[in-house]
């Protein structure tokens, strides 16, 4: 078994290196996507951040005010706290799912997407996080592509020149709260330059993927005799 963390900053196109990885027969699970559910109505994260910032960030649904939260974060300054209570559940959570598909297919490679690997425990909120994986993947580009995809994908096509001033702000926020590519590189095992053509990706990613399979197959023998011994 291999547990790899995928990570790469906004607009860095991890979610579509992530996709590439889940075709060529990883577990991929979604951190983003598991917090998500962890803030829905009655389930834990909700619960503690509508505690802590009360019913200003409750939408008239019942559900939690994402633009108002990311307002909080990147305008109020309390992006560390929010990390602080999401991050623990959502790991939680994704440990409890690493052991079910572990459970089911020892030799299964789980790669987890995440955005925050590196700021989650430099931060303080997942303090250990990183060491959790046996191999860490970052996904980079250039900045000013990080934020042209993120206004791409971000603004409706009739968006005003307020409104994609205001997105801009926000994507650059977003970019300067996230430790740089240049300090993450040293630090993690495969680095895939997604600048390029989607073909370019592609080709990496399969390289990469084949490498990790080959390393969780390494543990073959030793499950075989832990069977024979049972």
């Amino acid at each position: 078994m291999l547990r790899v963390g995928l990570t790469g900053g906004l607009g860095s196109g991890k979610s579509t290196v992530a996709a590439i990885f889940r075709e060529c027969g990883a577990a991929v699970l979604e951190a983003d996507a598991i917090a998500r559910e962890l803030m829905q109505p009655g389930r834990v994260a909700y619960g503690l951040i509508v505690e802590r910032f009360g019913p200003r960030v409750v939408c008239p649904d019942g559900s939690l005010d994402r633009a108002r939260l990311a307002e909080l974060a990147f305008g109020e300054g309390h992006l560390a706290e929010l990390n602080g209570i999401v991050h623990p559940p959502t790991i939680a959570e994704q440990e409890r799912r690493m052991r079910e598909i572990f459970a089911r297919d020892p030799l299964a490679v789980v790669v987890v997407e995440s955005a925050l690997i590196f700021e989650a425990e430099a931060g303080g909120s997942a303090p250990g996080w990183r060491q959790r994986f046996d191999r860490i993947i970052l996904v980079t580009a250039p900045d000013e592509l990080k934020i042209q995809r993120f206004l791409a994908r971000a603004l409706p096509l009739d968006a005003t020149a307020q409104q994609r001033a205001q997105v801009d702000r926000d994507a650059r926020a977003r970019l300067a709260a996230q430790i740089s590519d240049a300090q993450k590189v040293p630090l993690c095992d495969y680095v895939i330059d997604n600048s390029g053509t989607l073909a370019s990706t592609h080709s990496q990613v399969d390289r990469i993927a084949r490498e990790l399979q080959a390393a969780s197959e390494t543990c073959r023998p030793l499950l075989d005799t832990m069977r024979r011994t049972l």
